[in-house]
């Protein structure tokens, strides 16, 4: 599925895989922007999944995963981040980190907590590569170690 020997071939995302994205990107919009999540999950909905904006076409996404993903955020955001806080090395704080990686970092946390029915190697697989969407450097590998202890956590039982 490739046109150029030198691209990767490109997988087709499945409609999770582009609410979880869509759901990162919004909270990230809600994080910078203050919106609210009643605006920004009707705003993505009406606009953006599966839809064409400013010349760029949006994947088709589960829009109830979506608003799963969002709402649950805000609503257990301060069960979320002191999680997360722990999973952190020792000299990080929640706060230092960029809005993206905390996005990504609270999107995965709830989902592990909340979604028992999705694997943990499906979720944090989903996220790392999220963060390899956005970032090149260390960050997906921060996702990846966070997200890994936090289900150790919330999942002892369960192997990745």
């Amino acid at each position: 599925m490739t046109t150029d020997k030198d691209q990767q071939p490109v997988k087709p995302a499945n409609q999770r895989g582009a609410a979880r994205l869509a759901a990162v990107q919004a909270l990230y919009q809600m994080d910078i922007g203050g919106t609210g999540v009643l605006e920004i999950v009707a705003e993505y909905e009406a606009h953006r999944l599966g839809q064409e904006l400013d010349g760029d076409t949006y994947l088709k996404a589960d829009a109830s995963w979506f608003r799963s993903i969002v709402s649950g955020v805000v609503r257990d955001q301060r069960q979320l981040d002191p999680m997360i806080g722990a999973a952190l090395q020792d000299d990080w704080a929640l706060s230092r980190l960029d809005s993206t990686v905390r996005a990504i970092l609270r999107a995965g946390t709830f989902e592990l907590r909340e979604r028992k029915d999705v694997p943990v190697a499906v979720i944090v697989t989903e996220y790392v590569e999220i963060a390899k969407a956005f970032f090149e450097d260390e960050e997906p590998k921060l996702v990846n170690a966070v997200l890994d202890r936090i289900a150790k956590q919330v999942r002892p039982d369960t192997r990745k």
